[in-house]
This record gives C-alpha cells, sequence and structure tokens, in this order.
C-alpha cells in the first residue's frame, strides 16, 4: 500500500500519517504497517472518536484475539499500536501503551535452511541443462546466471529482478542495488567468475538494447516475477535431488548460505570478525549489525567443529535468539 493510496478517516489520522512518515523517513517501507494502521484508523472512525487520544479501552478493542487468529499475528498488531502510541506521547497525546512484558514478538523465529556445497553444485548444474522454451527464450539462460547471483552476491530475489542494464558494471564487475528493503543503496562486487558470467549472459539476451532495459528480462515485457521465479525454484529443487516442504528451501536461502558460507571460512581462516562483521553488513544491505549477528550464531550451530571458536572470539557478536527470515 503507497503513501499516496492511504486515507485516513478517523481524527487519529493525521497523527497515524505521522508516524508513517517517521517510519519511512529513517529507511522503512512499511507498506505491512500502514496496511495495518489502516485497519485501526477504520476501527477508531467507527468508534467516533471525540479527542485526539489513544485510550486504553480502544488499544485493548484492537488487540483482542480474533477468531483463528494466530498469536504472531496478533503480536504483530499490538506491535504496530505500541509504537502509534510512543509516538503520541512523545508528541505531548495522551495514549496508552500496551505492556511489552505480555506479548512475545520473535523477529528471529525461522530458520533458513543453509544449502551444502554438493546441493549447490547440484543446482547449478541442473539450471546449466535446463531445457530451451519457446514461450520463453531465455529461460534457459536467466536461471544458471540468476541462482548463482543470488548465491554469489548474497542479494534478496527483489533486488536482483529489479536490476536493469544501467546498474550493471561489467568492467568493474559490480552491482549497483537501489529501491532495497530498507531504501539503502549500495554497490556489490561480483567475482571474476560471477563477472564473465555476467558479460556472457548480457551479449546472449540483451543485444542492442536500452540501458534502462530490465538485467533478467521477462518474454512478456518487464522482469520476471517472484513467484515464476520460484515455482521454476521449486522445480530445479526436484530435479536436483533435493526436499522441498511448505518451510523451504526458499530462494532467501541463497542469501542465508551466503552469509553463513562467508563466515565459516573467515572463522576457519582465524579472522578477525570483529572488525569484518561491519563490511559483511554493508555489503548484505542490512540497517545495523543486529541481522548480520544472527548469521553468527547459525554458523556456529550449523558447524559444530568450529563452534568452540566462534563461542571464544566472538561470542559477545552472537545473539541469544534465533533467525530472521527476512534479514
Amino acid at each position: 500500500m503507497s503513501k499516496k493510496s492511504v486515507v485516513f478517516q478517523s481524527i487519529l489520522g493525521p497523527l497515524i500519517d505521522g508516524y508513517i512518515e517517521e517510519k519511512r523517513s529513517v529507511g522503512y517501507k512499511y507498506k505491512k504497517g500502514s496496511s495495518l494502521l489502516k485497519q485501526f484508523d477504520t476501527l477508531a472512525a467507527n468508534e467516533n472518536l471525540i479527542d485526539i487520544k489513544l485510550s486504553k479501552e480502544l488499544v485493548f478493542l484492537w488487540t483482542e484475539k480474533r477468531p483463528n487468529e494466530t498469536v504472531s499475528t496478533r503480536n504483530g498488531r499490538i506491535s504496530i499500536i505500541r509504537g502509534l502510541a510512543k509516538y503520541m506521547v512523545r508528541l505531548g497525546y495522551q495514549a496508552y501503551i500496551f505492556p511489552a512484558a505480555t506479548i512475545s514478538i520473535d523477529r528471529y523465529s525461522y530458520v533458513p535452511y543453509i544449502f551444502s556445497e554438493i546441493e549447490l553444485k547440484n543446482i547449478f548444474t541442473t539450471c546449466d541443462i535446463y531445457p530451451f522454451s519457446d514461450v520463453s527464450p531465455n529461460r534457459h539462460l536467466t536461471l544458471p546466471f540468476l541462482f548463482r547471483m543470488l548465491y554469489g552476491c548474497g542479494l534478496r530475489i527483489s533486488e536482483a529482478l529489479n536490476l536493469k542494464l544501467k546498474d550493471v558494471d561489467l568492467g568493474n564487475g559490480t552491482l549497483f542495488i537501489r529501491d532495497t528493503k530498507f531504501g539503502k543503496e549500495r554497490n556489490v562486487p561480483m567475482t571474476d567468475s560471477l563477472t564473465k558470467r555476467c558479460r556472457l549472459y548480457v551479449k546472449e539476451t540483451h543485444n542492442l538494447k536500452s540501458s534502462d532495459t530490465y538485467l533478467f528480462q521477462s518474454p512478456y515485457g518487464g522482469h520476471y516475477k517472484e513467484s515464476t521465479i520460484y515455482n521454476l525454484f521449486r522445480e530445479i529443487l526436484w530435479k536436483a535431488g533435493i526436499s522441498h516442504s511448505g518451510k523451504g528451501p526458499r530462494l532467501h536461502d541463497f542469501r542465508h548460505t551466503f552469509a553463513v558460507h562467508c563466515l565459516k571460512k573467515w572463522v576457519l581462516d582465524e579472522e578477525d570478525i570483529t572488525n569484518l562483521l561491519p563490511y559483511l553488513s554493508a555489503f548484505l544491505g542490512h540497517v545495523d549489525l543486529r541481522g548480520t549477528q544472527h548469521y553468527l550464531r547459525l554458523t556456529a550451530d550449523l558447524y559444530p567443529k568450529i563452534i568452540a571458536s566462534v563461542e571464544q572470539n566472538f561470542s559477545t557478536l552472537i545473539p541469544e535468539v534465533s533467525f530472521s527470515e527476512t534479514d
């Protein structure tokens, strides 16, 4: 839901709009939050509020558990209203802040699937022999390069699919990532081997095309949809002999695997992770170090042989929570 499409109707509307603007000003796209606050605004409008305040009664009405609602979904609504209440209090308005002790929001409940080196090899080999399609002539060229890019650069699938030719520097082997999850633009280097593949891919698929053309152009115009690539990904997994369930593996797990493999190599090479972690954070486009630190815990959990080294040298960097799918 874009900001321009949101019209608030309750007396709290201007404050809700201000809160959303504040969240976006610090880098959050806040699409889901905006959608939830629109629902809250509708509730507030139906209650015919007279005073500009957030009463305890209204907060309880918003946060009461709905039929068949999961705990995490309800906690999300609670988190949203807590944020709005704190914002209103800062501006001098009366607002009831739902007690934090009554909820437990775990951003890191998702356990990612980390591909082994053998599994990655099987995936890439399967992509390399993917059959030609008359309907989608470049698909057999797109999949081998796209999946290698997701792993080799640790990109989110949305970041890869939004790349245009003007974002690809074939001379220096870098990608310019724009319009990211947290609004943080960044340059991402490719390895020499990936750069060579990129040059070959562009030559074979984008001869004499505009620099404003998408790198992974759909045969129907624009770029491939995430859902299309995900369905092809599931087919590739099946052909590569990797089991898929409702919980993964997912395309985002290429990114998780890149980070874990990177940290594993650093630990085994006895590198100073304290100094290197900020570089990985910037490379991945994290808004702060917290998202990156969870990979360190995951690395230690997945590789018992190096857990002693991780615990001994970097225990202060390892958080106690598990992982987030969306970092």
